[in-house]
């Protein structure tokens, strides 16, 4: 363990972390008040300079100190190139990382250290399509858009699922449609509502989402009914269930049954089978569910 100063550390990676408003306002008040629990990752830079050192992880951290005006960090220093750094600090956290966090270190590596397709597929154990298809993303999605979802003002989901389609129609567009949007903090599903409304919209739609989203949104929101949730959805169900077998229980009591010709009979009683064995794996799962809550 050593202690630096923060003017030694190089923050060439800064880029390739998304910012979470909320999460660097917790840490801050933790590092205010218990001070460093855990040390940033660094690696000599690569020119030899003793003095200085690249910053691997703990950017939020740096970031945080530096915000409560303190000079120095607490640091452990990786014995290896820098590059492998990145690598093994990418695998240690890959389970959180999402397609542009790959799409970014991909390119990094592909820039800064001139690895080619074959390699870069190799140090990820996977194949060149797909890391030609992860570059294409960042290639498509415009360098502001990016900086906004590093910023965490725009979510990556929403930025590959709907800025990303935008961007390859019209790249200028898209940026426009993200600076207009960005002042909301847009969830997800709001991003894919004005989306939906800019695709399919006429040039009045499109100019209101420009200029007054928010006010786009309000409307559709008072046309369009309140979404239901999942146990409302179930409750229907079950409700629409029982109503469809008080239906058939009546008609066999009213002598369906005996109406029917002989391969009409094989027909319902083989429909009737399918149908019970689809009621009995929902009984199954809801015993099985009810008696394991949790």
């Amino acid at each position: 363990m050593v202690e630096l100063e923060l003017h030694q550390l190089s923050m060439r990676y800064e880029g390739l972390r998304k910012r979470h408003p909320a999460h660097e306002r917790a840490l801050l008040g933790s590092l205010a008040e218990l001070g460093q629990q855990s040390p940033i990752v660094v690696v000599s830079e690569p020119a030899g300079d003793a003095d200085h050192f690249v910053l691997i992880d703990g950017y939020k951290r740096v970031r945080a100190l530096k915000r409560l005006s303190r000079d120095t960090v607490r640091s452990t220093c990786w014995s290896m190139s820098e590059l492998e750094a990145l690598l093994l600090e990418r695998s240690l956290r890959c389970a959180s990382e999402d397609a542009l966090d790959q799409a970014w270190l991909l390119a990094e590596l592909a820039g800064h250290f001139g690895l080619s397709l074959d390699a870069l597929a190799c140090r990820f154990a996977r194949s060149k399509s797909w890391v030609s298809r992860r570059l294409a993303l960042i290639q498509a999605l415009p360098p502001a858009v990016q900086d906004q979802v590093r910023a965490g003002a725009l979510s990556a989901h929403a930025a590959m699922k709907y800025l990303v389609p935008l961007a390859r129609a019209n790249a200028q567009v898209a940026t426009q449609f993200a600076a207009a949007i960005i002042a909301l903090k847009p969830t997800s599903r709001q991003v894919a509502a004005l989306y939906q409304g800019w695709q399919g919209g006429t040039a009045r739609t499109r100019e209101l989402i420009l200029s007054q989203p928010q006010l786009y949104l309000q409307a559709q929101a008072a046309v369009s009914p309140p979404s239901r949730s999942a146990t409302q959805r179930w409750l229907d169900d079950l409700g629409a269930l029982g109503g469809i077998a008080r239906r058939a229980r009546r008609a066999l009591e009213q002598g369906l049954w005996q109406a029917l010709l002989g391969a009409e009979r094989d027909e319902l009683a083989a429909a009737f089978a399918r149908a019970r064995a689809e009621l009995t794996r929902l009984i199954d799962r809801f015993e099985l569910e009810g008696g394991h809550a949790g």
